[in-house]
């Protein structure tokens, strides 16, 4: 029989991400993900359900979470379901479902005071990020316009 498992989320940080490290060096953050759907009820009432989401991110990925992000920040989640299960003190076995993130996408504006802006006294001013330097999963799509001539609308 055949499966797919992927997720994709849209949502708000609920906390700043907690970065450790596996047993094997590789750096690992937890995020608290919560994505809240809004609607309209039959008597035209705003109605809005929350809906709380462990992420976990590895690698190279979980330092760059841990790096950039704080709670309250927009991220957008692509991964899968994963099924994590142990014992407790008293060997009672526990299971969580998460999402393992293959792709964070950080969205929103950059927080404030997170780089020294130029001209600031003191300060030199930051050096422009080129897309070569970022990471594949923050790179823009291959073939996107770079101006807006060749957009249709």
């Amino acid at each position: 029989m055949a499966s797919f498992n992927k997720v994709i989320l849209m949502g708000n940080l609920t906390r700043d991400p907690e970065i450790r490290q596996a047993g094997t060096g590789v750096k690992v953050a937890d995020l608290g993900l919560a994505v809240t759907e809004s609607w309209r009820d039959k008597n035209g009432q705003t109605k809005e359900v929350t809906c709380f989401v462990d992420v976990v991110v590895w690698d190279k990925l979980a330092e760059l979470c841990g790096q950039y992000l704080t709670k309250g920040r927009p991220i957008l989640v692509e991964g899968r379901l994963q099924m994590d299960e142990w014992k407790n003190k008293e060997g009672e076995k526990r299971s969580k479902l998460r999402v393992r993130a293959e792709t964070v996408k950080f969205l929103g504006t950059k927080p404030t005071g997170a780089a020294p802006q130029a001209g600031a006294p003191g300060q030199p001013a930051p050096a422009t990020p080129s897309h070569d330097d970022l990471p594949e999963e923050f790179a823009p799509a291959a073939g996107l316009a770079k101006d807006n001539e060749d957009l249709p609308f």
